[in-house]
C-alpha cells in the first residue's frame, strides 16, 4: 500500500490512490486449487479499509475461496467502500457498473458490497440500483460465507449490524499484496469522538478494543514470518484500553506500545491515527525509549482556527494543538509530524483560513493530507451548518495549504542532507529496479542504489546526498 513517495505533500484524496493499489488484492496470496471458486476484491480509502480486507479474505479462505487478481475469473467480486468523501464513493459507484457488466458476461457471478458504504447506502444499493447481491457492514464479515450461499439462491444478502464487541482478533488476516516486509494490525475498531464532519462514528459504530495479548501473538507471527514493520491501526489509537478479564488489568496504548516493541528489537512499531486529545506524555515517553518504535506521529488538527474547531466538535482549539505540538518535539526533537488539513468548512473566513496556514508553518509537518470540505449526509454539519464556502473558493484555500506544505516539505527534506538514517529496504523504486526503496524512522522514503547482498527486510544505514520534497536519495554505506 506504500508508493515510493508517501511524503508528497499535495495529496488531495489518498483515498483514490489507495484504492487504485488496492484493484490488485490477491496478487501475492496462495492461488486456489483448480476448481475452487475465486474472489476478486478492491479497496477504497483508509488504511483500515485495508485491512479489513485482509480479514475478509481470511474469513472467504475457511469457505473455500481463493483470490484471484483477475476480475473475469471471479465467482465473486467485492467493493471495501469509503464513506469519508464523496469523490470516493462516485468512484465506487463508477466501479459497481463495471462489475454489473461482468455479470450480465458470465452469469453467476455475485457482487457484494462492504463496508461504510454498504451501512450508508444499504436500501440504495440493493432496491435502487439493483447493481449488488450482497451488502455487509463492517461489523458483520463472519456472516459473509451464509450471506454468499443465500445469495447463491437467489436471495438479497444484507447485514450491516454494527456490534459493540466485534474485533475480528481470533482471525490471521490474509496479507493480499504484500511485500513480505510491512504488515497492519488492526488494534481497535469504531469511533467515539464525534466530530461534527465525520461520518466514521455512524458507519464503524462505538469504540472497542481488542485483547492485547493477541495483538502481540499477531506481530509475533508476523516476525516469525519474515515481516519487519507492523503498523497499529485504530481510528483513534490513544484511546486504546482493553481490560484482561482474568487480572482486571488495564492495558492502555503506551503498554501496548512497549509489550508489542518487546517482541523483537528488529521488529519496527507504526501506528496510526492519533487525536490530539488523547495522545498521552506516556506514549511519547514510551516511543522516545524504544529504538524499534518510530519517532513519527500523525497528528490531524483539521483546521488552524478555534472557533473552526468548535465547530468541528474537535475538542481542542489552537492553543492546546499548539502546546501538544511543543511537547511532542520536547520530548523527542527528531519526531516527524504529519497532519490532515481541511479547508472551507463551514462558515470559515479568510482571517481563519489564514490561521490554518500559520498552524502549517508553526507544526512544521513533514506531510499532510488535505482536501476541501465536502459535506457528507447523516453527519452533525450536514444537519446543523450550512456549507456556505463557495467551492472555488474552497479549492483556492487547498491549493494555498498544499503549495505552502510542499515548501515546508521540501525545506525539512533538504535538511536531512549530509545525514544518516536507518532505513528498513521495502522493495525496488519504482522508477528503477536498480533501485532499492524503503522508509527511515521519521517516515521519510529513501531511494538509494542496490548494494549486492541486500534484500527487502534488511535493515541498512543510508547517507543522504539530495532531496525533494517528497523523497530523499541517498547511498548505503553499511
Amino acid at each position: 500500500m506504500y508508493n515510493d513517495n508517501p511524503t508528497l505533500a499535495n495529496v488531495q484524496d489518498k483515498q483514490v490512490d489507495e484504492a487504485k493499489q488496492g484493484q490488485v488484492y490477491g496478487e501475492a496470496a496462495t492461488q486456489p486449487a483448480a476448481g475452487s471458486k475465486q474472489f476478486y476484491i478492491e479497496s477504497y480509502g483508509c488504511q483500515m479499509n485495508f485491512s479489513d480486507s485482509e480479514i475478509v479474505a481470511s474469513i472467504l479462505g475457511e469457505a473455500g475461496y481463493g483470490p484471484t487478481r483477475d476480475l473475469e475469473a471471479a465467482d465473486l467480486i467485492l467493493i471495501n467502500t469509503c464513506s469519508i468523501r464523496e469523490k470516493a464513493e462516485e468512484t465506487v459507484r463508477k466501479r459497481l457498473r463495471v462489475f454489473d457488466k461482468v455479470k450480465h458476461r458470465k452469469p453467476g457471478t455475485m457482487v457484494g458490497v462492504l463496508g461504510c458504504m454498504a451501512e450508508r447506502l444499504k436500501a440504495k444499493f440493493l432496491e435502487e440500483e439493483k447493481l449488488v447481491d450482497l451488502v455487509v457492514g463492517p461489523d458483520a464479515y463472519r456472516d459473509l460465507p451464509t450471506l454468499v450461499a443465500g445469495a447463491e439462491e437467489g436471495e438479497k444478502g444484507v447485514n450491516v449490524f454494527l456490534s459493540r464487541e466485534e474485533t475480528y482478533a481470533d482471525i490471521n488476516p490474509l496479507r493480499l499484496q504484500s511485500n513480505g516486509v510491512t504488515a497492519f494490525i488492526s488494534i481497535m475498531r469504531g469511533c467515539d469522538n464525534m466530530c461534527s464532519f465525520c461520518v466514521v462514528p455512524y458507519t464503524r459504530g462505538r469504540e472497542r478494543s481488542r485483547n492485547a495479548f493477541s495483538i502481540v501473538a499477531e506481530a509475533t507471527n508476523l516476525f516469525d514470518r519474515g515481516f519487519r514493520e507492523v503498523t497499529l491501526l485504530g481510528q483513534n489509537v490513544d484511546s486504546y484500553k482493553w481490560t484482561n478479564p482474568e487480572t482486571g488489568e488495564l492495558v492502555n496504548f503506551a503498554q501496548l506500545l512497549a509489550m508489542t516493541a518487546a517482541v523483537h528489537p528488529d521488529l519496527r512499531i507504526r501506528f496510526s491515527t492519533s487525536h490530539p486529545k488523547d495522545i498521552t506524555d506516556d506514549v511519547l515517553y514510551t516511543m522516545r525509549d524504544h529504538e524499534n518504535i518510530c519517532k513519527y506521529i500523525h497528528l490531524p488538527v483539521q483546521s488552524g482556527n478555534s472557533r473552526i474547531l468548535d465547530l468541528m466538535n474537535r475538542t481542542y482549539d489552537r492553543e492546546w494543538y499548539k502546546s501538544k505540538i511543543d511537547r511532542i518535539y520536547e520530548i523527542m526533537p527528531d519526531c516527524a509530524i504529519s497532519s490532515d488539513v481541511i479547508t472551507g468548512f463551514c462558515s470559515e473566513t479568510e482571517d481563519e483560513h489564514r490561521e490554518t496556514l500559520s498552524m502549517v508553518e508553526y507544526a512544521r509537518y513533514s506531510m499532510s493530507y488535505m482536501f476541501y470540505y465536502s459535506e457528507r449526509p447523516g453527519t452533525p454539519a450536514a444537519r446543523k451548518l450550512t456549507d456556505d464556502v463557495p467551492l472555488d473558493v474552497k479549492k483556492r484555500r487547498l491549493q494555498e495549504v498544499i503549495d505552502l506544505q510542499t515548501t515546508i516539505s521540501d525545506e525539512l527534506n533538504r535538511k536531512d542532507i549530509g545525514k544518516s538514517f536507518k532505513v528498513l529496504i521495502e522493495g525496488e523504486s519504482k522508477r528503477s529496479d536498480a533501485d532499492w526503496k524503503g522508509r527511515n524512522s521519521q517516515n521519510k522514503m529513501v531511494i538509494f542504489p542496490k548494494v549486492p547482498g541486500t534484500q527487502p527486510g534488511d535493515y541498512v544505514e543510508v547517507s543522504v546526498h539530495d532531496a525533494t520534497s517528497a523523497t530523499l536519495l541517498g547511498t548505503q554505506i553499511a
